[in-house]
């Protein structure tokens, strides 16, 4: 049996995306909670480049970059395919993939920050709305229709978005201005495949009001 090893942060959307993955394709691992004000050495001896979360250890050798391991696993492990087939439907994925990253700091900004940061963020979070409501019309799915690489990407947003907004008070998401967004949304967070891969929503709605208070 493979030794695989994953270490993240029970509040990260990226450590929740590599869960996701080994999951689905049903392999066994060990979860080792991070602590990122006091790294441990295990992190710091595997990812010495970036010293961040999350990072896998298969059979002894590290992996670390959330999309960087989501496609080792898809590649290594047998089961079913996260990445589409199909070249194109792949680089769209990932397409997909790389935008939501880019997007992170803009939202950490609108809901932790205050002053130019928060409206500069603001602006830049609006945008992306606009971008994922029309393209979003008359879709289940980011890419073709079967859930996965891109809607694994899409946890950030689908959930973590929504209670940022609870937990800060700064309301930019309304069904009245991206309707498709918001019916994405709702299914998105009440389906099966995505139910049971996400952190309770009052552990993380605290944690964040937390984090704010500190910020």
């Amino acid at each position: 049996m493979a030794d695989v090893k994953l270490l993240g942060l029970w509040y990260s959307p990226f450590s929740h995306r590599v869960e996701w993955a080994l999951k689905i394709k049903g392999v066994q691992y060990e979860f080792i909670e991070q602590d990122l004000q006091n790294k441990s050495p295990l992190l710091l001896e595997s990812n010495p480049v970036h010293k961040k979360i999350p990072v896998l250890i298969h059979n002894g050798k590290p992996i670390c970059e959330s999309s960087v391991i989501v496609e080792y696993i898809d590649e290594t492990f047998e089961g079913p395919f996260i990445l589409p087939k199909d070249p194109y439907d792949r680089a769209i994925a990932r397409f997909w993939h790389k935008f939501f990253d880019d997007k992170m700091g803009a939202v950490v900004n609108t809901f932790l920050h205050k002053g130019e940061e928060q409206e500069k963020g603001k602006e830049e979070v609006c945008e992306m709305l606009k971008i994922l409501d029309n393209e979003l019309k008359d879709k289940k799915f980011f890419v073709a229709d079967k859930f996965g690489y891109a809607d694994m990407a899409a946890n950030f947003v689908g959930y973590w978005l929504g209670v940022f907004q609870e937990a800060s008070g700064v309301e930019l998401v309304r069904s009245e201005n991206f309707p498709n967004f918001c019916a994405w949304r709702d299914v998105y967070v009440n389906c099966s495949q995505v139910k049971e891969y996400l952190p309770p929503r009052n552990d993380l709605l605290a944690f964040i009001q937390a984090s704010a208070s500190k910020a």
